[in-house]
This record gives structure tokens, sequence and C-alpha cells, in this order.
């Protein structure tokens, strides 16, 4: 499999949602998910944050299990890359691109099985949060972590640019 053995276009179960900020002279406030918008099964058991510096990337990866809330509201924007590794989804090979962030502020609900990675394409420092429905290791940090990781390989279809 190499990088264009994929076809661009949305991918089955993937939700973005647009998010809209409110704004006021405090500053703003913005929803990123409601329990009462969400099926059960994919609720979020945790939550992290993490900086990335401009023009890093992480990922990509995917998830055997593990369905995740990725919120992009700034500072910076990010390119966010999406590949259906699904064989049984009728949208099996298909990649998304999106710009997220600051410019275009989104949740990305992503599925287990599909491939993610995403790289800050701003000028300065960029935060992402995420709120995944299973605990990171699971409970007590006990368990193998569920990704299949890869960036790590150099022979990978999965490229984010």
């Amino acid at each position: 499999m190499t990088e264009k053995s994929f076809e661009d276009g949305p991918i089955d179960d993937v939700q973005v949602r647009t998010l809209r900020p409110i704004e006021d002279e405090r500053g703003w406030l913005c929803e990123l998910y409601r329990r009462d918008e969400v099926d059960e099964s994919v609720l979020p058991a945790m939550s992290y944050a993490s900086m990335t510096r401009p023009n890093v990337a992480r990922g990509p990866h995917e998830h055997r299990d593990q369905t995740d809330w990725i919120c992009f509201v700034g500072p910076s924007d990010f390119l966010l890359l999406l590949w259906d590794n699904r064989p049984w989804s009728a949208t099996y090979r298909r990649r998304m691109r999106l710009v997220v962030g600051e410019s275009n502020p989104a949740m990305v609900m992503i599925p287990p099985g599909v491939v993610h990675g995403y790289r800050n394409v701003g000028s300065r420092d960029g935060m992402v949060m995420n709120f995944p429905n299973r605990l990171y290791r699971g409970q007590g940090r006990t368990q193998a972590v569920d990704e299949i990781r890869h960036e790590l390989d150099e022979n990978t279809a999965y490229i984010i640019r």
C-alpha cells in the first residue's frame, strides 16, 4: 500500500463538528461536547491537552478499540489527516484532510480503525485537547496501550503533508 492508495473524501463514522465560541468582553467560551448529543458507547472516559510546536507532527496512529474526541480551538491551526483503515467500511482507503484550529474551531470524533495524525501549520505553539472514550493503558494504567503507531514505520503509506 502506498500514499496514492487512498481516495480523498469523507470517512464513514468520523464526525466533524464546527465549534462556535461565544465571545463577550471577558473572552470566549465554547462547548466541546455534550453528553446529550453523544452515543453512550463513545462518551469520554478521560481528557488531556497537548501543545505542539509549529511544523511539528503527531501521529499517524490508530486505535483498535478507542474513539478519540479531538478538539482544535487554537491558538494556531493544524492540518489533520485521517485514513480509513477498516476493510469492512464503505469508505475503506479513503483519506480526509482538514485544516482546524484557530481559524476553524472543530471537534473531530475519530472511531477505532481510522488512522489519524496532525501537523501544526501555524507560526506559534498550538494546543489540542482529546477526550477519548477509553482510559490510557486501562484502569490503573495496567494494560497495553491501544495504539498502532504508523509514524514508527519508515515505509508507511500514512504521511502528514
